[in-house]
């Protein structure tokens, strides 16, 4: 970001129906109220990403089971749109949050320069601290997929001071909750766009007027119909989530209070530390407000653990798991789902290269291993990895379980490595 270029501008290097705008031309329209009130957003682009997601099945075996995740992007000047709103929004949530002293209690999507292994590691010393309590872990289902729109609206009001929506405000929530989209491959097929060079001398997918005749009149634009849902992946999504959640924030706040401890939640992820006896009372008063809002709990990743003392130690019933972090009392673990996630990729990535070079070989090429890229995507040598991010767990959690955890992988990979040609 240059020093002439507001905080909230962002230019996203993507082809779309439109092409990117700069600085200059981006802050004469999010300041024009009139212009964002008239605007006329474009369909987002969605394609979908399979992933495999390691689940125990009832033998307690990990088993991959495939995660298909939507990924939706909006319109440049559509998005620059959202940036600004979403900038102006967050100085507005988070006076919100500080006269309802809620500051500590919602973690995601804030700049409170913090990482998940601060976020957990504060859970599980104030566990520590309480020697006999409980946690009440609570996971909602398709959260996104679920916010009902008049209850937004409220909420987006309230954290403005509002009755209603401004003009400008209310155009950016109509283009959310009646948000349209395309998939992004049957809009490349229909106007000829090379999936792997896309932009091949084009500024965006098509002009205007093409757009209106080939895309919006052929079948390619799907309109969320329903008075739920709101995209993810737009610049503002993830803070409209956050200030859906404030009136129940409030309430679960005030209810971990009486119950002698504390709330705290992580997006869709919220964690309940409270005395002994009272986890029952959480647990389903916190579905009751959530069902009154329109989501549901995931009851499979619902997690009631109990601590106390014992012999000077502090055990569990089972250890809890928290934002990728396991806590039974004793030690801070990595979850054995990401290590064996983890695991496979560098499997996967190891015998794509061993094929690779089996391959040059029989066409008589010299083959050299290139190990450089692989330490640095699958070893401590690198500087952004899993690994790393492990390590830097481990110091800051002061858990000698979680290197002992990571030590392995070293040399499982430097054996694999090995077995290679020229390893």
């Amino acid at each position: 970001m240059s020093k002439d270029e507001p905080a909230w501008y962002k230019k996203r290097g993507y082809l779309h129906f439109d092409a990117p705008i700069g600085a200059a031309r981006a802050t004469k329209l999010v300041r024009n109220t009139k212009a964002v009130s008239k605007h006329a957003f474009y369909p987002l682009l969605r394609y979908e990403v399979i992933s495999k997601k390691l689940k125990r099945n009832a033998d307690g075996k990990l088993k991959p089971e495939p995660k298909i995740r939507p990924i939706s992007y909006a319109a440049h000047a559509d998005s620059q749109i959202y940036s600004f709103y979403a900038n102006q929004l967050a100085e507005a949530y988070e006076r919100k949050l500080a006269s309802l002293e809620l500051s500590e209690c919602v973690l995601a999507f804030r700049k409170l320069r913090k990482s998940n292994i601060e976020f957990a590691r504060d859970a599980f010393t104030e566990i520590s601290n309480m020697d006999r309590c409980s946690a009440v872990a609570i996971d909602i289902s398709k959260f996104f997929d679920t916010l009902n729109h008049q209850h937004l609206k409220r909420s987006w009001c309230y954290v403005l001071g509002e009755k209603t929506l401004p003009n400008d405000h209310y155009a950016v929530y109509k283009s959310l909750t009646k948000f349209s989209f395309c998939n992004r491959d049957a809009v490349y097929k229909a106007f000829q766009v090379s999936p792997s060079n896309p932009w091949n001398g084009r500024q965006r997918i098509c002009e205007a007027a093409e757009f209106r005749a080939r895309a919006r009149d052929s079948g390619l634009i799907t309109t969320n119909e329903k008075s739920f849902g709101i995209p993810q992946g737009t610049p503002i999504s993830a803070l409209l989530s956050n200030i859906y959640m404030i009136d129940f924030d409030q309430q679960m706040k005030a209810l971990a209070k009486e119950c002698g401890g504390s709330y705290r939640r992580y997006c869709d992820d919220m964690l309940f530390i409270v005395k002994r006896g009272c986890e029952t009372r959480v647990e389903s008063q916190a579905d009751s407000e959530l069902t009154k809002l329109g989501v549901v709990i995931n009851p499979k990743k619902t997690e009631i653990r109990h601590f106390w003392r014992y012999g000077g130690l502090l055990k569990a019933n089972a250890p809890l798991q928290y934002l990728g972090f396991t806590f039974d009392g004793q030690r801070i673990l990595l979850r054995s789902a990401a290590l064996a996630k983890f695991s496979g990729r560098m499997n996967k990535t190891i015998r794509l290269v061993s094929r690779t070079l089996d391959s040059q070989l029989e066409e008589g090429q010299d083959v050299r291993l290139r190990k450089k890229k692989l330490y640095e995507r699958y070893s401590h040598l690198g500087n952004r990895n899993f690994i790393r991010y492990g390590l830097r767990a481990a110091d800051k959690m002061q858990s000698k379980a979680i290197r002992r955890q990571l030590k392995p992988l070293w040399g499982k990979l430097n054996k694999k490595l090995a077995k290679l040609p020229n390893g």
